[in-house]
């Protein structure tokens, strides 16, 4: 038996949430649409600066992408996902190696790691841009891993943006057009770019980049 009259409270308040959520009237995505217009031309502009810092934490991405669909519309929202999943991936790599990459590369002295830090630093933008396909592939721990290993700034930013195109794409235009469920079209569009993603992790697997010559 509960006997703790803060947990019967909570229980209480909880239960009276799901109650009243349940019963209140849930807005249309064109309400939805129109309640972010009403707000001027300044809110998409901060709603992108959330987006950007937000996700340099380990927060799902897809939740603000989605968001910026249902917000925005397909065109707008579209150009607030990728200019925030651009400053994001940025700043995330910026800030691992200005905090703790030094710190953290003087330990990486094993051979394995060793070896992957190499492939980055050589052709890093392929496998970046395939786990950025991937949905499964959390977009802040891809930053990080980059971030702590040898990949160059603007392969890796463009390696990137590309890589997360098509799955914005798909995301904030059905997300636009959503109106209950999630559309079928959803799928197809994951399950491609994770097809893609996961044929780009084995080309860069199997590509035996030529031998960096040792100088004396």
């Amino acid at each position: 038996m509960l006997r703790n009259p803060r947990t019967l409270v909570l229980l209480a308040v909880v239960a009276a949430l799901f109650v009243a959520g349940s019963l209140a009237p849930l807005p249309t995505p064109v309400e939805i649409q129109q309640w972010a217009g009403s707000f001027g031309p300044w809110f998409p502009l901060l709603f992108c600066a959330i987006y950007a810092v937000a996700t340099v934490a380990p927060l799902p991405r897809s939740v603000f992408t989605v968001s910026c669909g249902v917000l925005f519309g397909a065109g707008l929202g579209l150009v607030v996902a990728l200019v925030a999943t651009t400053a994001a991936a940025a700043l995330a790599l910026l800030l691992v190696r200005a905090l703790d990459r030094d710190q953290v590369a003087s330990r990486l002295t094993h051979p394995a790691v060793r070896t992957i830090n190499d492939r980055l630093a050589r052709r890093g933008w392929l496998a970046v841009g395939s786990l950025r396909m991937i949905a499964i592939a959390p977009f802040s721990i891809v930053n990080y891993c980059c971030g702590l290993s040898a990949i160059r700034f603007w392969p890796y930013l463009i390696a990137s943006v590309l890589g997360s195109v098509p799955g914005t794409v798909g995301t904030v235009i059905l997300a636009d057009s959503l109106t209950g469920g999630t559309h079928p079209a959803m799928y197809v569009i994951t399950a491609v770019c994770f097809a893609i993603g996961v044929a780009g992790l084995i080309v860069d697997a199997r590509w035996q980049p030529p031998a960096i010559p040792v100088r004396d």
